[in-house]
């Protein structure tokens, strides 16, 4: 059986209980060493075999995974944050179908949740923005035409944009051309809940100056929206005229 595993944002605490518990029964655990914070290994038990994918392909880990099946071995595959984004899962899931190898996923908290909590911000105000876009700006990894920085960003929802430190001078342009003014709030945030978490906040035309004068040049989250401002409404779940099946409006 192999298990993936999120392992959380980054502080070692933040992985689920679930989590904690599969990492402390496996026998073989591959883990993402480019991303997944090293204490969580502490977890794992005596004679546990560990294996770091940062310095593996594709079809070696699928081979280590296949090799522990044949011995009966657990296997936990321990990726940054939650698996489902940006995670490289699928394409790992469809070759131990392809094998005959059960699997299952148990999910983490992702960074963009992370980032959130080190803001100290609500993604989905009332009437500022109802919708959380997650993106990413086109790399080595292409992206669909359809799903360009400047389309996404003429929504004026909320955009946490990932894996993309090293091009912010032209997500900057992108947002713009997109729709966002040059003073629109935005904000990076390095390593979020990691010890040496950075929160750095500024305007769209600025990303690439607050990352420098920070020393951001990886490992990091761009936070782009009005819910990073000081206007919203309230909530009309708790408004005293308003009623739910749990409470009467009382105006």
């Amino acid at each position: 059986m192999v298990h993936f595993v999120g392992a959380g944002s980054g502080a070692v605490d933040l992985i689920t209980v679930r989590g904690r518990d599969l990492l402390g029964q496996a026998d073989v655990i591959i883990y993402a060493g480019s991303l997944v914070n090293p204490a969580l290994l502490d977890y794992a038990k005596d004679g546990c075999r560990i294996l770091n994918s940062a310095k593996m392909t594709l079809d070696e880990v699928i081979a280590a995974m296949q090799e522990a099946e044949a011995q009966s071995q657990m296997v936990v595959r321990l990726h940054t944050g939650d698996p489902s984004v940006y995670g490289a899962i699928r394409e790992q899931m469809d070759r131990l179908g392809d094998r005959g190898i059960e699997y299952d996923v148990c999910p983490g908290v992702s960074s963009f949740c992370g980032a959130a909590a080190a803001l100290k911000v609500e993604y989905t105000l009332p009437d500022v923005s109802q919708s959380v876009i997650i993106t990413r700006m086109a790399g080595r990894t292409s992206v669909p035409d359809r799903e360009s920085i400047a389309s996404f960003a003429a929504h004026h929802a909320t955009m946490v944009i990932f894996l993309s430190m090293g091009l912010l001078e032209s997500l900057s342009a992108e947002l713009v051309c997109g729709g966002y003014e040059p003073t629109a709030p935005a904000a990076i945030v390095y390593k979020a809940t990691w010890p040496e978490e950075k929160v750095v906040r500024g305007q769209v035309a600025d990303l690439q100056t607050m990352a420098t004068r920070h020393g951001i040049t990886k490992t990091a989250l761009v936070i782009v929206g009005d819910c990073l401002g000081d206007d919203y409404s309230l909530s009309r779940l708790y408004a005293d005229d308003f009623s739910t099946g749990f409470r009467q409006a009382r105006r």
